[in-house]
C-alpha cells in the first residue's frame, strides 16, 4: 500500500466515523422540537439522495440495466438497511442517549456470528467466541444494574436498528458484485425516501414537522440548519468518505476505524447535549467495543464486502 494512500484512507475513515458520530447530535434538536422520527429520516435521506444521484449515475456510466438486475437487493437495502435502520435509530434517540443506541447497533456483527453458528453448526474461532462473550457481557452492563432508568422501548428500537444493520451486512457481498457502491447507496436512498413518503402519505407512519428555531451547537438557529447538517455531513459525506476509505484500506481496517463513531458520538453527546453514562455503562461500552474488535480479528480470506456504520454506513457501518 502506498504510504500517502494509506494515510489518506485513515483520515477518510476517521472522517466518516466523526460524521456519522455527530449525526445523532445534529438531529436530536429536531426531534425535541416536535419532528417525528419518520419525518426526520425522510428529510435526511431525501437530501442525501439528491446529492448522490449524479455521482451514482456517473458510476453506472449511463447504463441503468444493473439497477434493474439488482432491484430486489436495492429494495431490501433501501427499505430495511437505510429507511428502517435510520427510523428506529431516531426513534431510539428520543428515549436513550446517542452513544448507547450506537453501542447496541454495533452488536450486529456479533448477531451475525451467532446466526452463522446456528445455521452452519460450525464452531466459530476462539477469538470470535471471546469477542462475542465480551460484547454480551458489555451489553448486560449497559442495560443492566447501571441502566435501570433506561427506557425499554428505546432499547427495543435500538435492537431493531441493529437487525437492519445485520441485513446490510448480509446483502453487502452480493450487492458489491452487482453495483458500484455509490450507485447502490444513491439508489437505496431513493427507494428509502419513496417508501417512507408512501408510508407517511397513507398514514402508516406519523410525519410531524416543526418549523421553529432550535438550539444547535449552543445557538438558536432555523430548523433547516441541523437538517442540512445531518443530510450533507452525516449522510452524503459520511457514506462517500466511507466508500473511499474502504477503497484505500480494505473493508477490515476501514470497519475498524469506523468504531471511532461510538467514541465521537459519546463525546459529542456529552459536550453538546449534556448526555452522560454511568460507570458501569461506560465499562459495558468498552467491553462491547473490545468484543467487536476481537470479532474483526478473525482470520479469513480477504472478501470484497461492503461494510456498514452507527445509522448503516460503508466505513464501519451507522448506521443510523
Amino acid at each position: 500500500m502506498h504510504r500517502s494512500g494509506g494515510t489518506l484512507g485513515i483520515l477518510l475513515g476517521l472522517g466518516a466515523g466523526l460524521a456519522f458520530g455527530v449525526g445523532g447530535v445534529f438531529v436530536k434538536p429536531l426531534l425535541e422540537s416536535g419532528w417525528s422520527p419518520g419525518a426526520a429520516v425522510l428529510a435526511r435521506i431525501s437530501i442525501a439522495a439528491v446529492l448522490l444521484a449524479v455521482p451514482g449515475l456517473l458510476a453506472l456510466r449511463g447504463d441503468l440495466r444493473p439497477l434493474w438486475r439488482a432491484k430486489w437487493t436495492i429494495l431490501l437495502y433501501g427499505l430495511v438497511a437505510v429507511a428502517g435502520v435510520q427510523f428506529f435509530f431516531y426513534a431510539s434517540l428520543e428515549r436513550i442517549p446517542v452513544s448507547m443506541t450506537l453501542l447496541i447497533e454495533y452488536l450486529a456483527p456479533i448477531a451475525l456470528v451467532l446466526l452463522a453458528w446456528v445455521r452452519t453448526r460450525r464452531l466459530p474461532q476462539r477469538v470470535v467466541l471471546a469477542g462475542s462473550v465480551l460484547a454480551v457481557v458489555g451489553l448486560v452492563l449497559v442495560i443492566g444494574p447501571g441502566g435501570g432508568d433506561l427506557d425499554v422501548l428505546g432499547l427495543t428500537f435500538a435492537a431493531l436498528a441493529m437487525i437492519g444493520v445485520c441485513v446490510y451486512y448480509a446483502i453487502g457481498e452480493s450487492a458489491a458484485r452487482q453495483l458500484p457502491p455509490i450507485a447502490l447507496i444513491a439508489a437505496g436512498f431513493v427507494v428509502g425516501a419513496v417508501g417512507l413518503g408512501i408510508a407517511g402519505a397513507t398514514g402508516l407512519l406519523p410525519m410531524e414537522l416543526a418549523f421553529e428555531d432550535v438550539g444547535f451547537l449552543g445557538a438558536e438557529v432555523p430548523w433547516y440548519v441541523p437538517l442540512l447538517a445531518v443530510g450533507v455531513v452525516s449522510t452524503a459525506f459520511a457514506y462517500v468518505a466511507g466508500i473511499a476509505a474502504i477503497g484505500r484500506l480494505g473493508s477490515r481496517l476501514a470497519a475498524f476505524l469506523g468504531l471511532s463513531e461510538v467514541v465521537f458520538a459519546a463525546i459529542a453527546g456529552w459536550v453538546l447535549l449534556g448526555e452522560s453514562l454511568g460507570l458501569l455503562q461506560i465499562l459495558g461500552g468498552v467491553l462491547i467495543l473490545a468484543g467487536i474488535v476481537c470479532v474483526k480479528l478473525e482470520r479469513r480470506e480477504p472478501e470484497a464486502v461492503v461494510e456498514l456504520g452507527a445509522e448503516p454506513v460503508p466505513a464501519a457501518r451507522r448506521p443510523a
